[in-house]
């Protein structure tokens, strides 16, 4: 391709990208309408919903209308299983049938735990979009500081400079601010790569196409509520997890695919019912005693299932599922118990680390107060001031990064606890 197209072609990409504005909020709100994996889901609790009328089926009239018009040389025989006629018709329907009746409640818990699927996967799309956004938003963060930080040492190179133009400093001090100048953008351009790349994961989380950015408003969002204890925790966990909540569905449409196939040993009935209108051409009137034109009959069909060796196969492959389902039940139990202690646990180190966070950049910035003041006093080159400033930025961004860890596991523990959604609906729209 030649450079001007080239060109022409990151043109039109960028054209075409386009920054989203958006809290938090309405970043969760904008992900659980527009991300692939919660349509996905829809569409396989659509699937299981039309599968209950499937099974349902058997218990409405099928009615089948058609022809086995023939020409008959001698005796009338049959045409496709019934007599020559000019029109036919047959319906047919289940009665009785205790294995299909359990297949349609069976279809009716699959449809639900389909539903349940589907909020599994809306608190999964939540939380990664929550956490995506607390990363653009700490990356937009760390850039402003960062470009502030640009402007000081600027500020410093200059002066430097007309230090060493009046013969008060030496060319190695102008070096040295060169150096940091130099540092400071290279992390400005470190950080706007991570911000581009926080932002277009965000986009692409909230369905947006990968060109596109979501940008995190700045807004002070109020702490997040915790349960009080861990073991309320543990029982809201147990209570309302899509994930438990789904294997137990599973479990009760094993239990009743057993009990179906069980009750296919028992009798079954069928309505069934015919219609036929028959001609003279088909030699009715010669082989027999009379001949009418239109016919019918309605009946049921009974079956009595005598000997059926492939159920009891089938019923001990559905046990072996059934003890594979509750084996995989108390363990997501276990854990889910002890991802709720470890969420806790996170919660407390965090904050820990963010009470450290904040008394180390107070130490620091009430150090640079010192050595300012010694620095216009002339006790104190700036080489040293410049130093402790340097400190203090690399203060700021623990502290920050400290807070975003504070808030990622407060987060933590809504999402193991299944009230993440109910703490996004809470928080200020704009």
């Amino acid at each position: 391709m030649s450079k001007p197209a080239v060109l022409l072609v990151l043109f039109t990409a960028w054209l075409g990208a386009e920054t989203h504005p958006m809290t938090l909020r309405q970043a969760v709100e904008a992900a659980l309408r527009q991300n692939p994996d919660v349509f996905l889901a829809h569409m396989e609790e659509d699937r299981a919903r039309a599968g209950i009328r499937i099974a349902r089926e058997h218990f409405i009239p099928q009615v089948i209308i058609g022809s086995g018009l023939a020409y008959s040389d001698g005796f009338p025989m049959s045409v496709a299983g019934s007599a020559p006629t000019v029109v036919q018709a047959n319906a047919i329907g289940t009665i009785y049938n205790r294995s299909q009746q359990l297949q349609v409640a069976m279809a009716r818990e699959d449809a639900r735990g389909a539903g349940i699927a589907v909020n599994a996967r809306r608190d999964d799309v939540a939380y990664r979009t929550t956490v995506l956004y607390l990363d653009a938003e700490r990356a937009s963060r760390l850039l402003a500081m960062a470009l502030k930080a640009v402007e000081s040492r600027q500020s410093v190179l200059e002066t430097v400079h007309a230090q060493v133009a009046e013969g008060r400093a030496l060319p190695l001090a102008e070096k040295q601010a060169a150096l940091e100048v130099a540092r400071a953008q290279q992390l400005v351009e470190n950080l706007e790569d991570d911000e581009g790349a926080a932002e277009g994961s965000l986009a692409v989380a909230l369905g947006l196409p990968a060109e596109d950015r979501v940008h995190p408003v700045g807004q002070e969002r109020p702490a997040l509520a915790l349960p009080p204890s861990e073991e309320q925790a543990i029982q809201e966990a147990m209570d309302s997890r899509p994930e438990l909540r789904q294997l137990q569905s599973q479990l009760v449409s094993k239990e009743i695919e057993r009990r179906s196939q069980k009750a296919a040993r028992l009798p079954h009935a069928d309505l069934v019912a015919q219609y036929g209108m028959l001609a003279r051409f088909n030699n009715y009137a010669q082989f027999f005693q009379k001949f009418q034109r239109n016919n019918g009959q309605i009946g049921v069909s009974f079956q009595f299932p005598i000997l059926n060796p492939a159920v009891s196969a089938e019923v001990s492959q559905i046990d072996a599922d059934l003890n594979h389902l509750r084996v995989q039940l108390s363990s997501t139990r276990s854990r889910i118990s002890s991802d709720v202690q470890q969420a806790f646990r996170d919660v407390r180190k965090s904050e820990s680390a963010a009470n450290v966070a904040r008394l180390d950049l107070e130490v620091a910035r009430a150090q640079l107060d010192v050595d300012l003041a010694q620095q216009q006093e002339g006790r104190l080159p700036l080489s040293r001031v410049e130093e402790t400033r340097l400190l203090e930025d690399q203060k700021w961004i623990t502290f920050y990064d400290a807070q975003f860890a504070v808030e990622r596991a407060r987060w933590s523990v809504l999402k193991v606890t299944g009230s993440l959604l109910t703490a996004v609906a809470s928080l200020p729209e704009k």
